[in-house]
C-alpha cells in the first residue's frame, strides 16, 4: 500500500511515516515501478505500536530496542517492563519535585499578598529565602 493509505489507516501522518522510516524505526518498503513506497499491511499494526509506545512515554530510541529484540525473534517484555518501571520510577520523581514546587509558590504567594510594596527593598522581599530576610532586617537595625 502507499504511504497515503498507510497513514489513514494507521492515523499516523505521511510526514511521520517517513521520519520513523529514517530514524531505522521501519524498514525501507518497496518501491513500485514508478518509484512510490509500496508497504506491506503489518506495517499499520507497527505504526500504531510505535505511536502507543510514544504515548507511554517512550522515547524513540527506546523503541528502536523494543522493535529490534522483536525483530530478532526474542520476546522484549522483559525490557519492555525495565523500561516501563524505570519511566515510572522518573515520573513519580518529577511529581515530587513538582509538588515541592507548588508548596513553595504557594507559601510565596502568601508572602506576596501580605507583601506592602512600600517595604520592598533588595533583589525582591517575596523571593528572599526567610533565613535571608531576619538578616537583611537584623543588619538594618544594628550598627
Amino acid at each position: 500500500m502507499r504511504i497515503g493509505e498507510l497513514a489513514a489507516r494507521s492515523g499516523v501522518t505521511a510526514k511521520t511515516i517517513r521520519f520513523w522510516e529514517s530514524a531505522g524505526l521501519l524498514t525501507d518498503p518497496s518501491r513500485t515501478p514508478s518509484g512510490y513506497r509500496d508497504y506491506e499491511v503489518a506495517v499499520v499494526d507497527r505504526l500504531r505500536f510505535i505511536r502507543h509506545s510514544q504515548t507511554a512515554g517512550l522515547t524513540l530510541e527506546e523503541i528502536r530496542q523494543v522493535l529490534a529484540i522483536s525483530d530478532s525473534g526474542e520476546p522484549p517484555c522483559g525490557h519492555v517492563a525495565e523500561l516501563i518501571h524505570q519511566h515510572l520510577a522518573d515520573l513519580n520523581q518529577r511529581i515530587s519535585e513538582l509538588n515541592e514546587t507548588r508548596r513553595l509558590l504557594g507559601h510565596l504567594a502568601e508572602r506576596a499578598a501580605n507583601q506592602d510594596p512600600e517595604d520592598c527593598d533588595g533583589y525582591c522581599a517575596i523571593l528572599q529565602p526567610p533565613d535571608s530576610r531576619k538578616e537583611s532586617n537584623s543588619a538594618g537595625t544594628h550598627p
